[in-house]
C-alpha cells in the first residue's frame, strides 16, 4: 500500500533529532564538490562526489527510516500545493529549494517501495561562466545568433544546464535582449543585466513547456530557454519559434549529435518526417553533446564535449538522413575548420594531456577499438613503465631471506 504523505506531526509526538536545513548544511559541508544530495530509507543520508555516494552520519541521524524520508520530503515541499498534488497522484514531483546563505537544489521526490525517497541537485551559488567551466572558446559564437535551435544534450547530471547558464549569462552581458526562460524547475538565478531576462518555472508559473513556449512568442523575446525537450508539441513549436527570428536554446538526454537527430525525427509519425527532417536542417545551429569522465589525478571529473555545427554538410545529412559514408560523426571529425570536434578525438587529446587515463579514454569512448589503435603508443609506453617499475622493485623472496642474516650480524657487532 502506497504511502500517504502527511504532517510530521501526526506521525511523531517529539520534535526531529535535526531539522532538515541543518542536515542539509552538514552534506555541504563534506567537500565544495558535492553535485546531489540522496535520502533513501534503509541507507544513511548520502552525497555524490565524483559520480560516486557517500554515506554520512548527521548527528544522531544514522540509518534513515520511512518516517525520516517522509519527514524531510514534507519540509522541503512546504506550503507547495502543487507539488504535494502530484507527489500524491503520479508518485513525484520536481520543485526548486533554497537553503538560506548556502545553495539552492533542484528537488525530485518520488514513492518507492511504499516509501518517500528524494534526490537533490545542488545549484551553485554563483551562475557558471564559460571560463569557470572551461567551455571551448568557438561555443562563444552562439552569443552572436539571431535565430535557430542550439541543443545541450547529454546524460542527466553531465552539466547541460550548466553551460546553457554560460551562454545566457553571455548573452545578457553583451545584448541588449529580452531573454524568456522556461524551466523545470528553475534552477540559475540570471539578473538583469544588460539584457532584460524573465525566468517561468513549469506548475508554479506555466502548466506545460508547450503552452510557455507558445505564450513566448507572444512576449517579444530574443531568446528563448527551454528546459527540456520533452514532447513533440513542444519540438513543433520549437522549430516554429526559430523559423520566426527566435534564438532557442534547449536539453535534451541523448549522448551525442547522431542520437538527437533520431530523437528528434523519430517523435513524429513516419509521413511527418521527411518535413521535419527539413525543418531541424534549416533551423538547427549547434548540437553540443556533454559527457563527464574522472580525471586521472582523482580530484573530480572533467567534461568532454562533442560540437556538431550547422554547414552545408551536416544540413544535407540531417534532411537526407544517414547512410554509409553520410554519417553526422564523419562529418563532425572533418569538420575541424568550422570548429567541430568528436568525443574521441577529445578523449584521446585529454588522454595524451594527462587529464584523464587512456583506460578511461577508451571506457567512455564513442568507438573503442578505432580509439584503443589511435592511442597504441600510450599503451605500450604505460606497458614498458609498469614492467620497469616491476623489475626495479626487490624481490621479496630474496629480501626475505636476506633480512635474517642482517639482524645476526648486526646483532653480533652489538655482542662484541
Amino acid at each position: 500500500m502506497d504511502a500517504t504523505l502527511t504532517p510530521a506531526s501526526a506521525t511523531t509526538t517529539t520534535p526531529p533529532p535535526v531539522s532538515t536545513p541543518a542536515i542539509l548544511a552538514a552534506m555541504l559541508q563534506v567537500s565544495p564538490n558535492v553535485s546531489d544530495l540522496i535520502f533513501s530509507p534503509g541507507k544513511p543520508s548520502q552525497v555524490e562526489l565524483s559520480g560516486k555516494l557517500m554515506g554520512i552520519k548527521v548527528g544522531p541521524l544514522g540509518v534513515l527510516t520511512t518516517a525520516d524520508t517522509q519527514r524531510i520530503a514534507m519540509d522541503l515541499i512546504g506550503d507547495n500545493q502543487k507539488a504535494q498534488n502530484l507527489l500524491k497522484s503520479q508518485g513525484d514531483c520536481d520543485l526548486s529549494y533554497s537553503l538560506a546563505g548556502k545553495s539552492r537544489f533542484r528537488v525530485n521526490i518520488f514513492r518507492q517501495r511504499g516509501t518517500y525517497a528524494i534526490v537533490m541537485r545542488v545549484i551553485p551559488a554563483e551562475t557558471p561562466t564559460f571560463g569557470r567551466l572551461k567551455l571551448p572558446e568557438q561555443i562563444k559564437e552562439i552569443i552572436d545568433l539571431k535565430n535557430g535551435i542550439v541543443l545541450v544534450t547529454g546524460p542527466s547530471g553531465s552539466g547541460k544546464s550548466s553551460t546553457l547558464a554560460a551562454i545566457i549569462d553571455l548573452i545578457n552581458e553583451t545584448h541588449s535582449y529580452h531573454i524568456v526562460t522556461l524551466e523545470d524547475p528553475i534552477e540559475f538565478l540570471h539578473k538583469h543585466k544588460k539584457a532584460t531576462v524573465h525566468q517561468r518555472e513549469l506548475h508554479s508559473d506555466t502548466p506545460t513547456f508547450s503552452t510557455a513556449l507558445r505564450s513566448a512568442l507572444r512576449q517579444a523575446p530574443k531568446v528563448i530557454l527551454v528546459g527540456e525537450m520533452r514532447d513533440r508539441e513542444t519540438i513543433e513549436i520549437a522549430m516554429e519559434a526559430a523559423e520566426t527570428g527566435h534564438l532557442v536554446l534547449s536539453t535534451l538526454h541523448t549522448i551525442d549529435a547522431s542520437k538527437t537527430v533520431e530523437r528528434i525525427v523519430g517523435g513524429f509519425p513516419m509521413a511527418e518526417q521527411p518535413l521535419v527532417r527539413a525543418r531541424l536542417a534549416n533551423t538547427f545551429r549547434w548540437v553540443i553533446s556533454q559527457r563527464l569522465v574522472p580525471r586521472a589525478d582523482g580530484t573530480g571529473r572533467t567534461a568532454v564535449i562533442e560540437i556538431l555545427r550547422n554547414n552545408q554538410r551536416t544540413r544535407d545529412y540531417v534532411e537526407k538522413g544517414e547512410r554509409d559514408g553520410r554519417s553526422l560523426l564523419d562529418a563532425i571529425r572533418d569538420g575541424g575548420n568550422d570548429g567541430m570536434q568528436c568525443f574521441d578525438g577529445e578523449l584521446e587529446r585529454l588522454a595524451r594531456e594527462g587529464v584523464i587515463s587512456p583506460d578511461t579514454a577508451i571506457a567512455y569512448s564513442t568507438n573503442a577499438g578505432n580509439l584503443r589503435l589511435s592511442m597504441t603508443d600510450l599503451f605500450n609506453e604505460a606497458a614498458a613503465a609498469a614492467a620497469a617499475s616491476e623489475a626495479a622493485a626487490p624481490d621479496p623472496t630474496v629480501a626475505a631471506a636476506v633480512t635474517p642474516v642482517s639482524q645476526q650480524l648486526e646483532g653480533l657487532t652489538r655482542f662484541q
